[in-house]
């Protein structure tokens, strides 16, 4: 399986999990020209900016460490481009989210796993 595909799947299975604890999906692989965004979604009138990370093994190290600060950056710049062209104002929150998932299934949500980068 190529790794889009693969991608593809564990970011579907981030979305059913999100979906079963009460979030609502507003976009997935969401592309600008900053960037992309794995998912997108609201609870509680907050916005959340999830980025998914699978790993078989931690032979590359924890799905977790693979948002660095680049990356980090990439996503805030992504998020303030959705919520410009999508009229979403400062006063409503926002939160960047990790979900990790693991070759033996498990599902780690990572909440508050940054802040916003500029």
């Amino acid at each position: 399986m190529n790794t889009r595909k693969t991608g593809a799947e564990y970011e579907e299975q981030a979305a059913q999990y999100l979906r079963k604890e009460g979030y609502q999906i507003l976009e997935q692989n969401y592309k600008s020209r900053f960037g992309e965004i794995d998912i997108l979604a609201d609870k509680e009138g907050e916005l959340i900016v999830v980025e998914v990370k699978y790993r078989s093994t931690n032979g590359y190290g924890d799905p977790l460490e693979a948002v660095d600060k680049r990356k980090q950056k990439r996503i805030c710049q992504t998020a303030a481009y959705y919520c410009m062209t999508h009229g979403i104002t400062e006063d409503i929150s926002c939160r960047f989210d990790v979900i990790a998932i693991y070759g033996d299934g498990t599902v780690r949500h990572e909440k508050n796993a940054f802040e916003y980068q500029r």
